[in-house]
């Protein structure tokens, strides 16, 4: 039978929103696990292992694609201040790590619950893509937690990093006190998740909505990621293509079309509608999730004090002296957005849409939440690109970036490769504070390279994420896994450096690199990351 097509906006909590309570853990989950007797009922409930707060905002304010626009800009949260310099989080907001963390294990206890039911049925065969689906979203979940909340995984310390403690059963035991496991035990796990996961998940079985669920190219494409972060450089190929396939063109992004809607008034938000379209095929999947993200990188003063603006924009990231070429706002087929004014100076693409759910119309009372893509084409042949340069076949990796080049830019280069980004890397110095450019120190102890061609590849590579994955997080995974160092900077009203906290400054294995877990997991006995 096809599976419930719908995904609700609210979901149906198994268990209580404050994780360090486990009571009400047991106040629900033994009725709810023994009502699960029907396959209709696991698929309501796998709806609900998709985390309701999305970890965007958390890692992209954390990384070096923001800068602090100063006291005197008033549009600003403490919460954002705390997570731009790396502090202990004691804003209560709705998106704080925090919130992230408890959603995370609020999805993985409806996949345990479903992977619960579906033993207690006799696994059968029909429900073989559930199963698929719930083993795929635990790992999804535990994936996004171990990489905010923990060191990036290296070979030399993984064994020893503190982790984030693997879910795999519902609560059956009152007040259960847990031990994180390490680093290298997660990725383990998640390989063993999705490895069983992958040969039972059917798109068929999602009905006219796979995109909205952890279908086969999505969970592909997260064991490809899961691969290049643990730097099984041949894997993280062989995954990639079981996403994408050998040539992926046709499944790359439309960008004409987004362009064509991202006009007016409204062509932001408009354009950030168009870019998360289930039919556009560039999307793996779609996610929705409570999230100010669109207004704090939108076209709004909200948040304007922590911004990716002109002075990054024009020098590192999308108008900077890049392996392409310099170009203008205009010169990408989907525009880059720049905003002006009295406090209020960002430089944007539309990337995850902004809706309000309200949950008192007449008093205008709700939620912010938005839709994104958490996995796409464009990263996952990224992807590849980086596993290939680390193999040196440096020739096919050239041959991804270009599509990405020729895919993104409305005048691509008539030459793109191994020799021009060669020319493009050694003309450039390494960036710093004051004298940014598009190209950053990368620390060989975290992910060994060889100078020279391999070195100029990579940079060339990362500043292509950087320009795919700007606003989505995905930076700061890279500023952790080669130890790129960050200096933050204060610029004046006119844009310009101001001052630079050099006595802060991240650097590689930083502690303040794993998020702190919440207090609250901190008082129940759970073991705190090292400061």
């Amino acid at each position: 039978m096809k599976r419930n097509n719908r995904i609700y906006i609210a979901i149906a909590l198994i268990c209580g929103v404050n994780l360090s309570s486990c009571n009400k853990f047991l106040d629900e989950m033994p009725d709810n696990r023994a009502k699960l007797d029907t396959e209709a009922k696991i698929d309501k409930l796998l709806v609900s292992a998709y985390p309701q707060t999305a970890y965007l905002v958390s890692a992209e304010l954390s990384s070096d694609n923001v800068d602090d626009y100063g006291p005197t800009n008033p549009n600003g949260e403490r919460f954002m201040e705390e997570l731009f310099r790396w502090k202990e989080i004691t804003d209560n907001q709705d998106e704080v790590p925090k919130d992230v963390w408890e959603a995370c294990y609020t999805a993985i206890a409806s996949a345990n619950a479903s992977l619960q039911a579906i033993e207690e049925m006799g696994n059968p065969s029909s429900l073989s893509p559930q199963r698929g689906e719930a083993l795929a979203v635990r790992a999804y979940n535990h994936f996004i937690l171990v990489n905010l909340f923990a060191q990036h995984y290296t070979k030399e310390n993984a064994a020893t990093d503190l982790g984030v403690t693997y879910m795999t059963e519902p609560e059956v035991v009152l007040d259960p006190k847990y031990q994180r496991n390490t680093v290298r035990e997660v990725y383990d796990l998640l390989i063993k998740d999705l490895d069983e996961a992958i040969p039972l998940i059917d798109d068929s079985s999602f009905g006219s909505t796979p995109k909205y669920h952890m279908n086969s190219r999505a969970a592909n494409a997260l064991r490809a990621r899961i691969a290049l972060y643990m730097q099984d450089w041949e894997k993280a190929v062989s995954f990639s293509n079981a996403a994408i396939g050998v040539n992926p063109v046709s499944l790359q992004r439309n960008y004409a079309r987004i362009a064509a809607e991202a006009v007016g008034t409204r062509g932001f938000p408009n354009g950030a509608i168009s870019y998360n379209k289930s039919e556009e095929k560039s999307n793996l999947m779609v996610a929705t999730a409570g999230t100010q993200h669109g207004v704090i990188f939108g076209p709004y003063s909200f948040g304007s004090r922590y911004s990716h603006g002109a002075l990054l924009g024009d020098t590192e990231t999308t108008m900077a002296a890049g392996p392409y070429g310099q170009l203008a706002s205009t010169g990408y087929v989907l525009r880059a957005f720049v905003y002006a004014g009295t406090n209020l100076d960002k430089v944007l693409f539309p990337r995850v849409s902004y809706m309000f759910e309200y949950t008192d119309p007449v008093a205008g009372i709700g939620y912010a939440r938005g839709a994104y893509a958490p996995f796409t084409t464009e990263e996952t042949m990224l992807v590849r690109a980086e596993a290939l340069i680390h193999l040196k076949r440096y020739n096919e990796a050239v041959v991804d970036m270009k599509r990405w080049v020729d895919n993104a830019l409305v005048r691509p280069p008539a030459t793109f490769n191994v020799a021009t980004i060669n020319t493009w890397a050694n003309g450039i110095n390494y960036s710093s504070a004051r004298i940014p450019t598009a190209k950053k120190k990368l620390d060989p102890k975290m992910i060994s390279f060889e100078a020279g061609t391999q070195e100029n590849m990579l940079h060339a590579l990362l500043f292509l994420r950087r320009v795919e994955t700007l606003h989505m997080g995905l930076r700061w995974f890279d500023v952790k896994r080669y130890g790129i160092e960050v200096e933050r900077r204060v610029l004046n009203s006119s844009g310009a450096v101001a001052s630079v906290e050099t006595e802060t400054k991240l650097i590689a294995r930083d502690k303040r690199a794993a998020l702190q877990i919440p207090s609250e997991v901190i008082a129940a006995g759970l073991t705190p990351n090292p400061r």
